[in-house]
């Protein structure tokens, strides 16, 4: 998945942008309407958004909404995929962590 952005005046479909504001843990993000919320996150150069049990970062990994790594809060409805969700203009999202502070797995 690529993070870069066709501009709308070269691009061969002749898309018209319409641009949109989501918050991330309270930084506002913009991107352009038909972004899922893991595009938008990437466009702003966040790779990872969220920690494993073992304190490793995780981002999109598949892209597909198969592994999980991509989940996020969306609206206060958590364990969101970011990659299958459209980001909608006002989305609140907050980052999730499965990260105990001793290294074992979070219940």
């Amino acid at each position: 998945m690529s993070p870069r952005l066709v501009p709308a005046g070269s691009d061969p479909a002749r898309r018209r942008d319409r641009p949109l504001t989501i918050t991330v843990d309270g930084e506002p993000l913009t991107g352009i309407a038909g972004q899922t919320l893991a595009g938008v996150l990437l466009a702003a150069d966040r790779a990872a958004w969220r920690q494993a049990p073992s304190g490793a970062p995780r981002g999109v990994f598949c892209g597909i909404g198969v592994c999980f790594d991509c989940l996020v809060t969306v609206n206060d409805e958590s364990d969101v995929r970011a990659c299958r969700r459209r980001a909608q203009d006002g989305d609140a999202v907050t980052t999730q962590s499965r990260a105990t502070d001793d290294g074992r797995q979070a219940k």
